[in-house]
């Protein structure tokens, strides 16, 4: 039962992380502390991406997840396998990609355009 709980755990952490990564910026503009940590959870974000690597919370809640049953693990990245399960489609990871470099560009410009 404790690992289920710290894999659910994990999951709110993980998504609440991908939040982050994405309005971060509005913080970030006013914190300096949180437009470090922004600006380097986008960079790991796209460092992922770019060599095809899964995230470690992903890992983690999947090996929790196997402690508890092994049935309830899965293969794969985090984003597609909670996301098809919400919008019932397949998300292919270009569509991953672009959306990640989308977001790094969407925050670059909120930190670099004037005030």
């Amino acid at each position: 039962m404790p690992y289920k709980i710290l894999a659910d755990a994990v999951v709110v952490i993980h998504l609440l992380w991908i939040v982050f990564l994405i309005l971060g910026a509005f913080l970030g503009v006013k914190y300096r502390a949180m437009k470090i940590l922004h600006i380097s959870g986008l960079i790991f974000a796209f460092i992922i991406q770019m060599f095809d690597w899964y995230c470690p919370l992903t890992y983690l809640e999947v090996w929790l997840r196997s402690k508890h049953d092994p049935a309830f693990s899965y293969t794969g990245s985090f984003i597609p396998h909670y996301l098809e399960k919400i919008v019932y489609i397949e998300l292919p990871r270009y569509i991953i990609f672009i959306l990640t470099v989308f977001l790094c560009g969407f925050n670059a410009w909120m930190y670099l355009r004037k005030r």
